[in-house]
């Protein structure tokens, strides 16, 4: 079985970011740019398969500029197999990046699609959804467990009461949760390695695919400070101000 894992380039999480002058956005110029974190976790995993035997091979794509090589990179260092960068300057909306990862679908015809369950750039949590409508797979979300057999894949995901376990016929699409696994470092000989794995570039423009945008971004602002908290020296005190000054008892 073949597993594709389509990745994305954002902000790296340790870095602060700041809304860009005109609020149209924010500002990425000279930012460190990594591998999305939930993405990150599903390649993991999608190679952790592999190497129970489950899949023979592991395939990951982005779609985004030129410079988004250097995440597939990070990929194949981890181990996937090979890459596809879908070249656009583009900032897509999820249903245009599904319609591209429908499209690489039906070309490479994987068994499995796993992905994060959501970016840290705009935390849509809808890629797969629609990417799973779209193609008319099973889907299983949040996961935070997986097991193959039989062809089927059973998915544990996290809900208010526990845990909800869902089997699902393949092909599916899986999106990854955070307590789904722990991903590896790369090591630097596979660092090495991962620059002569096959890395294949095409347009996004030569998939046939609508890519228009229908979502406008129309301001970002920073969030509103919070005034800064009093000590109070008493319970009473406590509830006085809840009273008089809160208004909410």
């Amino acid at each position: 079985m073949k597993i594709l894992v389509p990745v994305k380039r954002v902000v790296d999480y340790n870095v602060k970011v700041r809304v860009a002058a005109d609020g149209s956005g924010v500002e990425t110029q000279g930012l460190k740019m990594s591998l999305n974190p939930f993405d990150e976790i599903a390649v993991e995993e999608a190679i952790r398969l592999r190497e129970k035997g489950v899949a023979t091979e592991v395939v990951v794509v982005t779609i985004g500029v030129q410079a988004a090589q250097d995440i597939l990179r990070t990929s194949m260092a981890m181990g996937a197999d090979r890459a596809i960068l879908v070249k656009t300057d583009d900032t897509l909306e999820p249903r245009a990046v599904a319609n591209a990862l429908k499209a690489i679908v039906e070309r490479e015809q994987p068994g499995l699609v796993c992905m994060g369950k959501q970016a840290i750039d705009d935390d849509m949590n809808a890629t797969g959804q629609i990417l799973a409508a779209k193609l008319g797979w099973p889907q299983g979300t949040f996961a935070s467990a997986v097991t193959v057999a039989d062809g089927r894949i059973e998915v544990a995901r996290e809900i208010d009461g526990g845990t909800e376990v869902v089997s699902l016929a393949l092909p599916a699409v899986v999106t990854a949760d955070l307590r789904l696994n722990e991903p590896r470092y790369a090591s630097l000989p596979n660092i090495m390695k991962a620059r002569k794995k096959p890395l294949e570039t095409l347009e996004a423009t030569d998939l046939g695919v609508d890519l228009a945008s229908r979502l406008t971004i129309v301001s970002v602002a920073e969030p509103t400070e919070r005034k800064e908290g009093i000590k109070l020296g008493s319970a009473a005190e406590l509830v006085e101000k809840l009273k008089t000054e809160a208004k909410v008892i």
